[in-house]
């Protein structure tokens, strides 16, 4: 093959190509979990590495975390088009920013892009986005959920230059690790990052050399086109019409009497979708509000989760589908409202989208997942005055299918988070962990029962804390579908040392005291079920009772 005089394209030289950016995405990913230094980045895995073709259109991507993949092309248009357009990016150019309102999504969020050129053509565009463990702001790990504005939540970095020319602005770098509380760790991740990237380049200038430059255009725009027609052939399936369905947000952490409706209007047309969101509530005042970006994310997720299984992610798979969300909402925040627990209204957004398809597709999606992340951060004050922090995500039960129960424990969807050992936590960190497993009967009852939730229990060894947890799920709890009952909530508590008693914590918590000696439980929420509880097989409850996921049956 002559890189020079590409010959016309096949499905197999297509197929090859296609999974060869896979592959320089998915070793991206593998640098950065080798030589990470946080557990947020190198067990939780919180991460995702993006291959954008020249004209900045995603066109392959690691195995990752949806909520990160399906915005990153939003933010990369949004630099490209309004900040740094993409005739001004050159040769050994980093581009970075973590602004949600300039296409990011919350600040410990940080995206970097990397142009790649072969002989003085640009032909791609490497991109990773990592969740850094703390950049300020004013609760430890960066989820400050007593925050009303932006300006509380951390270091913000507008769209710009990180690096021109191969020359890198250390002062960008020196001013984001003097405001986080773990420079050490965060100094680490932060040149994992950056290394990732070169392999990136490296990567897609060999397939450049390979190939050639207008091979890898034309394989690009095809690769786009194959998603863009499967996902149009699957919503062509679907029976016209609009299909509402509504969940909601416990509260902001603020206003806690306030919950907050996500509505979803889904209307298929033909070949296409329209999300509408305009029923939904007004931007809250604390840290739960998303951007459109952020949005659009979870729409894509909730669409693909039901229907795309077979559709390879890319920019083409996102064309057929059309979100509408009028400024000012919760789903589309003003500047400059908080958004650092955007997750929570995230995984609700997901969760109705779920539930309008499961209207459209009867029998063919399963009852909620648990639809939280639940993040939370320990800000540890040691003996001789240094600090740790403790930040880690959690799962929990996933929502019964029509054809079989739920899985318990289990991360997947629109986060797909990995878990951070406890041997690996009480190692480094001044905790012991006194509990760690599921919780009986908390999935939803049907034919076929929701997955459980977890139970994490841990204990502080250092002289004082302060904790912060930015959860959800405690009071609306997952949904059953047809005739399924919810899963059960989720719960927070604290166990005093001095005296032994237990208080009852909300989901969103700041700045809380706690000392030696204290345990702080976490309870995540189970799955919803899916049919008739009285329909459920008798071998598969007593099943149940056997192995302690039920204790009644």
């Amino acid at each position: 093959m002559d890189a020079l005089n590409p010959i016309p394209l096949g499905p197999i030289q297509v197929e090859i190509i296609r999974n060869a950016f896979v592959a320089a995405a998915e070793e991206m990913s593998v640098t950065v979990w080798r030589t990470s230094r946080s557990a947020v980045v190198r067990e939780i895995l919180d991460y995702s590495c993006c291959i954008f073709d020249a004209k900045g259109r995603s066109t392959a991507q690691s195995a990752a975390m949806p909520v990160h993949l399906n915005s990153m092309p939003a933010c990369l248009e949004e630099i490209l088009a309004s900040h740094i357009p993409l005739e001004e990016w050159h040769e050994g150019d980093i581009v970075i920013t973590n602004d949600p309102y300039a296409g990011g999504q919350h600040l410990p969020d940080i995206q970097t892009f990397k142009p790649v050129f072969l002989d003085g053509r640009l032909i791609a565009i490497a991109g990773i986005l990592v969740h850094h463990l703390d950049v300020g702001g004013g609760a430890a790990g960066s989820y400050d959920a007593s925050a009303t504005e932006i300006y509380q939540e951390g270091f913000r970095i507008p769209p710009l230059k990180l690096a021109e020319g191969g020359r890198r602005n250390e002062a960008v770098i020196k001013l984001l690790l003097r405001n986080s509380r773990e420079p050490v760790n965060v100094g680490g991740d932060f040149a994992s990052q950056l290394a990732a990237l070169d392999t990136g380049v490296a990567n897609l200038q060999r397939l450049g050399r390979r190939y050639g430059a207008d091979t890898l255009a034309a394989a690009a725009e095809r690769i786009q086109a194959q998603s863009e027609a499967a996902m149009r052939a699957t919503i062509a399936q679907i029976p016209d019409g609009t299909y509402a369905f509504e969940d909601f947000v416990d509260d902001d952490g603020i206003e806690r009497d306030r919950p907050l409706r996500i509505h979803v209007a889904l209307t298929v047309k033909g070949e296409e979708v329209l999300i509408d969101l305009s029923g939904s509530a007004e931007q809250a005042v604390g840290p739960v509000n998303c951007t459109l970006n952020m949005t659009r994310s979870a729409v894509v997720c909730g669409v693909m989760m039901a229907l795309g299984s077979e559709v390879p992610a890319n920019a083409g798979c996102y064309r057929p589908v059309t979100v509408t969300a009028p400024e000012g909402l919760v789903v589309n925040a003003r500047s400059p409202a908080p958004v650092a627990n955007r997750m929570a209204t995230g995984h609700r957004i997901v969760t109705t989208v779920l539930g309008a398809f499961a209207q459209a597709m009867p029998g063919k999606v399963p009852a909620a997942y648990y639809g939280v992340s639940y993040a939370y951060a320990l800000n540890c004050f040691l003996e001789d005055g240094r600090r740790q922090v403790y930040f880690d995500l959690e799962c929990g039960g996933w929502g019964a299918h029509p054809e079989e129960d739920g899985a318990s424990g289990f991360s997947c969807g629109f986060h797909n988070i990995a878990n951070a050992p406890v041997e690996m936590l009480e190692n480094t960190l001044p905790l012991t962990f006194v509990e760690y497993g599921l919780v009986p009967d908390s999935g939803g009852r049907g034919r076929t029962r929701g997955g459980l939730g977890l139970a994490r229990a841990f204990r502080l060894d250092a002289r004082e804390g302060r904790f912060a947890a930015n959860l959800e799920r405690f009071k609306f709890a997952p949904y059953g579908l047809a005739g399924g009952e919810a899963g059960r909530p989720g719960r927070l508590t604290v166990t005093r040392a001095g005296t032994g008693t237990s208080e009852e914590l909300p989901s969103k918590v700041g700045g809380l005291k706690v000392a030696r000696g204290d345990v702080l439980r976490l309870q995540t929420a189970g799955g919803g079920g899916y049919g008739d509880p009285a329909e459920r097989a008798p071998a598969a409850v007593e099943r149940d009772r056997a192995e302690g996921y039920t204790s009644a049956g």
